[in-house]
């Protein structure tokens, strides 16, 4: 398996390349539209065809390279089947997978952060990785205060479907924003802060007290998101 981690500095935002099998397909997660030359050079460099993009949820601090990887290089661009984005090219429902050459990615509907948010899990062609966006982040979780966001939603989608997984499970999230690459769900189980040994009600009252201002990007990248992070036409 070939699998690398990207950063977008200026929004914290990771970026994940998966490839795994004689095709040398390959399928990108959360890409970020000012990020596109570094993907097509390394998609280059490492001899891939991008045969999907995925973004687990409408994101609202940057913008989404759906479109402009569609129209670079054909790959097809997947969202959930809750999303409002018109210009995907695959809706996935829960438990849906998403197939590129060796590598199987089982969709998870885990809204909380978003009232479309998904996750995708790694069945095979790779070690046992789950993609989570913003739901579950490392030691953290994201924010529920705008895009159809509930803590409670959030609080089940993480306890009920993404502690379930086995604990050796890695978790790679949408952000980070204090320098952690990766965890596991048996590390957030039992280290993040905002989880471990809390009840649900506990839970909302602490994402109801968070307070936080909105992202800078708010106003611009969720309209354009919403069209794959082009200009309308």
């Amino acid at each position: 398996m070939l699998f690398r981690q990207l950063i977008d500095l200026e929004t914290s935002s990771y970026t994940y390349l998966l490839s795994a099998g004689p095709r040398r397909e390959a399928v990108l997660i959360d890409p970020v539209k000012s990020q596109l030359q570094t993907y097509l050079t390394l998609l280059r460099e490492l001899e891939l065809t991008l045969v999907k993009t995925l973004d687990t949820h409408t994101h609202a601090d940057h913008i989404t390279a759906l479109g402009d990887l569609r129209d670079a290089t054909g790959a097809a661009s997947v969202m959930g089947e809750q999303s409002r984005a018109s210009c995907v090219s695959e809706r996935v429902a829960d438990g849906q997978t998403v197939e590129v050459d060796e590598l199987v990615l089982r969709a998870l509907s885990t809204p909380g952060h978003t009232n479309e948010s998904y996750s995708f899990l790694l069945e095979r062609g790779g070690p046992p990785m789950v993609f989570t966006g913003d739901v579950l982040l490392i030691r953290g979780s994201g924010r529920t205060d705008f895009q159809g966001g509930d803590p409670h939603a959030s609080y089940r989608s993480i306890v009920h479907r993404l502690f379930t997984l086995p604990e050796q499970t890695l978790v790679y999230p949408a952000h980070d924003y204090k320098g952690w690459t990766a965890s596991s769900i048996g590390e957030e189980k039992r280290h993040n802060p905002r989880l471990a040994g809390k009840s649900e009600a506990e839970y909302v009252a602490i994402m109801q007290a968070l307070n936080l201002p909105d992202p800078k990007q708010i106003d611009v990248a969720v309209p354009a998101n919403l069209a794959c992070g082009q200009p309308a036409a």
